[in-house]
């Protein structure tokens, strides 16, 4: 029963390391660095690479042509919904990103010529780290890292992917921010743990606003915003409705 919300705690680091990415969570770079690294490694995202792909996703919100998100097609059936909340495409998704990259194959148009070398390094430390762990718990016989880190980011990334979901799933394919991203009204606990990231538009729409002050500036924008929703369970309600409507 535990593992449930430690599951959820840690797939959660998914927000912190992009406060991280963003430079907005501590005020130095290596401590943002560090952090970085650490929640990535835990949660089997890169973070420089993310970065990358990350900064693309904010200045092409929506562009089916360079909007690295779109690489991965939003549900729209209910199979392909429950496949995406189980989180099997991000783990084989990002497994295969690790590998590749290791192997120094990379080749998305996001990642520039100048980076790419940093991001094949990180991939192979990563990549070793992982074979050292798995090394060194067969070779005492341990199912600690099983119990404390594998099986509960592998039960609590629906939650993650259910949370994502309500971004940008179902907004209008238009330049501005304001629009093609959704603001999610939630509970305190949730803003929290998401580094107040679901107030999603405006940290779109001003992606310098670090998170501790998004609540205020979301006052000043409020009725500027064009897709809101109250509540998550409201979203995915839509969501699952939206895949009747499509099929008939």
């Amino acid at each position: 029963i535990l593992m449930l919300p430690h599951g959820f705690l840690i797939v959660f680091f998914f927000t912190l390391l992009h406060e991280t990415i963003h430079e907005t969570a501590f005020r130095t770079a290596w401590l943002n660095r560090t952090i970085a690294t650490v929640t990535g490694f835990l949660i089997l995202l890169p973070p420089a690479w993310f970065r990358y792909f990350h900064f693309a996703h904010h200045r092409h919100t929506h562009d089916p042509d360079n909007d690295p998100e779109l690489m991965a097609p939003k549900p729209e059936t209910i199979a392909q919904y429950l496949r995406y909340l189980s989180g099997v495409p991000y783990w084989t998704s990002m497994a295969r990103v690790i590998v590749v990259n290791a192997a120094g194959r990379n080749r998305d148009g996001f990642v520039p010529d100048k980076g790419r070398d940093k991001v094949i390094s990180e991939a192979r430390w990563f990549l070793i780290a992982y074979v050292v762990l798995l090394a060194a718990s067969l070779a005492v016989q341990s199912a600690l890292l099983l119990w404390v880190w594998i099986v509960p980011v592998l039960v609590g990334q629906p939650f993650l992917r259910a949370y994502l979901l309500a971004e940008h799933a179902l907004c209008p394919h238009v330049a501005n921010m304001l629009e093609n991203t959704r603001t999610t009204f939630t509970t305190r606990l949730v803003r929290f743990v998401a580094w107040n990231m679901p107030y999603h538009s405006e940290h779109h729409s001003y992606p310098a606003v670090p998170f501790h002050r998004l609540p205020r500036f979301h006052q000043i924008v409020a009725g500027h915003l064009r897709t809101t929703e109250r509540g998550y369970v409201r979203f995915h309600r839509k969501l699952v409705g939206s895949f009747d409507r499509r099929a008939g």
